[in-house]
């Protein structure tokens, strides 16, 4: 319809264009059926590096992309068109004033123009790349290099809303647009189809997000476009504060309706052939996700150290011996024989570089370990023993073992072993506590776009840069769940914005020690406010002091370097932590508190029992484990136990034993010594608590990764085809072949007859005429994986690829042609 629009407005005659957009408004009426929408004005991309020619397609670089003209002669600096529609009108410009345009469809020959890179883990042959271009002729490139190979895209596309955040055709599209969306619908179908070639059918997903605007016509189009995938909606909330809606524009205060406020977007997962989710110990719905290696369900680990009864040297002298602790790598090294009564621990000699861990009381007596020395050897073997936390304050390790209550579990599958850790030492998980399945509603704390989204990107680029980012943790959190499983996917993202996806990637992979490789694509528009002060400076589009405003360079390219060094765009250290999926644990002293509100605690009844346990307790132990002969109370089931009469002490402390997971110990007594006496005797019989934390990771240590800045250019289909562009190419080889190392460039102005290039996993013959020497050089390098040969005749490239069983084998620059001369959408 906007092209019957933009027809009718050229009528001359006021009364026939009246009665025809008549006619036009009640075929609009009329019911459809399915999404319907119109196919709308073709998009266009400015060629800005591209020379004016003759038999060009150009448009008025201030214009919005809606005229189009073709060149038919030049007479200095000024082209004699023709208007490229049914007029065929005769038109002049200045060159100056036009650019170079592609519409979207026509054949395109890109090549990748480096700009800039960021390398922080030099070791690594993992490089991610951001692509600076129209993501739709982006993503041709992309099919050419990646057809059916990609695991995941993410995208973020614009959601419509009516402001100035999207254009179409050069032009922002606001609210009161009648062909609004079907505008958007017709920008995103062009693209879901070449979305749809990169993601390989088997075992995919495509994840997009949306607000209310679009959802419904999203959900449709995505249903119409991927008929044979699992399509699903999440609800979001990121926003709990809430966003109120505007008034209608021209409504008053007083006129506008009240209406809900917004806390939430959509996420539509579309899932091809065998793609799970993840199961994961968190709905999503409530809790946060922890790293799957924790296994889920936390098992007591519990102390080697002997407490409570029979709890001295003496009386069990075998249990008395020295275990070797290296404090540098963390390891128990060795374990020593026992020590016969009578003879001091300072007689032994302890190895260089070691230090010996003896069982000594909190008060400093000589206690004794839980088993013999042989014994514990054989725990340690088996996985059953393992270093502890290590308490600075009193200078003293920790040795953990598990008894034959939880060897039992173990036995009776109530505990799971997950595997061993690095150290040897069995991971444990409880089986109460399986995976689930996720939510179709989220609602996490780290998923607040303004906390984690805006305010952490202004950490690191500065404010008034961006609006709007994604939360880090939201997008993170997607793709865990998606990608949990494939440590080595390959992550596209073609509405990158800020660079949130490639950050989220780099975070996840330190997080499991993952591969995954994310290329993102953005173009390099400017604010509407900057666009504004930039023409008003006479500035435009293509010139230097206009491009470096622009999304892809002042935005995504300097957080994705400054998130990898570390630092911010002043080169500072960046401030702040990253919170991530891991635990560690870490030894915390439990709540010990004397309750001094009762005057003679022997004669309490059950009611005041009850009440003291309410009041104390305070939900963590129930009143009904309470009788009205109860002393104490110790529940395995239950972090809180409470002891209503001091007399019963030692009775009370026999029962704490093992009781490891106790957090708060009430003890009624108006008796302060008796208290103290009672607390030291608790401390010595249980120790410290050891309670799982989440690792933070300081975003000053920036990330192990490199990337690669490219912008996306044009070539001339006769210059390629006539191997003239081989250095322009060779970026676009290195993708193709995997963007393995860092990407190879050529120096001089000559071109090798071949190129092996170990670190890039790829070979370059650029000579038919070399072929001999090439295949020589070839025997037997199975570790190169992608081989280009420049060959005239298609039967002589399969001979000359023949031997190279092992390797994929593509023929330059046929290959390249064909793809970009048949292989474009209409």
């Amino acid at each position: 319809m906007a092209v019957i629009n933009d027809l009718i407005d050229r009528i001359s005659d006021p009364e026939l264009r009246r009665r025809i957009n008549d006619e036009v408004a009640r075929l609009q009426q009329q019911k459809k059926f399915g999404l319907v929408f119109e196919e709308h004005l073709p998009e266009a991309t400015p060629l800005y590096e591209v020379p004016i020619k003759v038999k060009s397609l150009v448009a008025r670089k201030d214009g919005y992309f809606k005229e189009f003209f073709r060149v038919k002669r030049i007479e200095g600096e000024t082209l004699l068109c023709e208007r490229e529609d049914d007029s065929h009108e005769q038109v002049e410009l200045n060159k100056n004033e036009a650019v170079a345009v592609a519409l979207f469809g026509d054949p395109i020959y890109p090549y990748l123009k480096p700009m800039d890179a960021v390398k922080n883990a030099p070791d690594s042959d993992l490089w991610h790349t951001l692509i600076e271009a129209d993501n739709y002729h982006a993503l041709q490139l992309l099919v050419y290099l990646y057809s059916g190979m990609v695991d995941c895209i993410y995208i973020d596309p614009p959601y419509n809303t009516g402001d100035k955040s999207w254009k179409y055709n050069n032009d922002y599209v606001d609210s009161s647009d009648s062909y609004r969306h079907s505008k958007w619908l017709s920008m995103m179908k062009k693209r879901l189809i070449l979305a749809k070639k990169l993601l390989n059918p088997q075992d995919s997903v495509l994840i997009v997000t949306i607000d209310e605007k679009e959802y419904l016509r999203l959900g449709c189009l995505l249903e119409e476009l991927f008929p044979d995938a699992t399509i699903q909606m999440v609800t979001s909330i990121i926003n709990r504060k809430g966003v109120s809606h505007k008034g209608k524009r021209g409504e008053t205060n007083r006129e506008q309706k009240v209406q809900f406020s917004r806390v939430s977007e959509f996420i539509f997962f579309v899932m091809n052939g065998s793609f799970s989710i993840a199961k994961t110990d968190c709905n999503m719905l409530e809790g946060q996700i922890a790293s799957s290696n924790n296994g889920g369900g936390k098992v007591q680990w519990l102390s080697m150290l002997r407490r409570g009864s029979a709890a001295k040297r003496e009386e069990k002298e075998k249990h008395f011996y020295p275990i070797y602790v290296n404090p540098q790598t963390k390891d128990i090294v060795e374990v020593g024989e026992y020590l016969p009564l009578g003879l001091s621990r300072e007689t032994v000699n302890v190895p260089e570089g070691l230090v010996a861990v003896w069982p000594l009381r909190t008060n400093g007596d000589e206690g004794r370990w839980q088993c013999k020395s042989d014994t514990f050897k054989k725990y340690l073997e088996r996985g059953w023993a393992k270093l502890g936390s290590y308490n600075k304050k009193k200078d003293r390790w920790a040795i953990n073992y598990l008894n034959e209550g939880l060897l039992e579990e173990i036995e009776k599958g109530t505990i799971e072993v997950i595997g061993k850790d690095e150290k040897g030492s069995l991971i444990l998980n409880r089986v109460g506590n399986k995976y689930v399945e996720p939510k179709s509603v989220w609602n996490q704390v780290t998923h607040n776009a303004s906390e984690y989204g805006t305010s952490l990107l202004q950490s690191i680029i500065g404010p008034d840069r961006f609006d709007y980012p994604k939360s880090l943790y939201a997008v993170k959190d997607t793709l865990y769940l998606c990608l949990k499983n494939k440590p080595n996917a390959l992550i596209i993202d073609f509405f990158a914005g800020s660079g949130t996806t490639l950050h989220a990637v780099n975070l996840l992979n330190a997080e499991d020690n993952g591969k995954r490789r994310c290329i993102m694509v953005t173009n390099n528009e400017v604010s509407a406010e900057e666009e504004s002060r930039l023409k008003n400076a006479g500035l435009q589009p293509g010139q230097e002091e206009w491009d470096k405003w622009g999304i892809a360079r002042y935005v995504n390219w300097p957080r994705t370097k400054c998130s990898i060094l570390g630092v911010d765009v002043y080169n500072n250290p960046i401030n702040g932590t990253y919170q991530t999926y891991l635990k560690q644990e870490k030894e915390k002293e439990r709540t010990i508190k004397q309750i001094t509100l009762i005057d003679n605690p022997s004669s309490m009844k059950i009611a005041q029992k009850k009440e003291l346990v309410a009041f104390c307790c305070q939900g963590k132990l129930p009143q009904s484990l309470v009788k009205a002969d109860s002393k104490f109370i110790v529940s395995e089931n239950y972090p809180c136990t409470i002891l209503f009469d001091i007399n019963y002490i030692d009775e009370w402390l026999e029962a704490l034993e093992d009781q490891g997971h106790l957090m708060d110990i009430y003890i009624v007594t108006r008796n302060n010594e008796a208290f103290k006496k009672a607390k030291a005797d608790i401390i010595e019989l249980l120790g410290n608590i050891t309670e799982e934390e989440s690792v933070l990771s300081p975003m000053q240590d920036g990330f192990k990764a490199n990337a690669k800045f490219f912008k996306l250019g044009f070539l001339d289909k006769n210059s390629v085809a006539a191997y003239r562009q081989f250095r322009e190419l060779l970026p676009l080889f290195w993708m193709k072949a995997g963007a393995i190392g860092e990407c190879p460039s050529l120096e001089g102005k000559g071109i090798p007859s071949f190129m092996i290039l170990d670190e890039n996993k790829m070979a370059i013959m650029t000579e038919e005429s070399n072929y001999a020497v090439f295949l020589d050089q070839m025997k037997d390098r199975k570790d190169i994986k992608t081989i280009f040969l420049v060959v005239d005749s298609e039967i002589g490239f399969r001979e000359m690829a023949a031997p190279f069983k092992w390797a994929k084998t593509y023929q330059l620059y046929k290959d390249y042609l064909e793809n970009f001369t048949i292989n474009y959408q209409k």
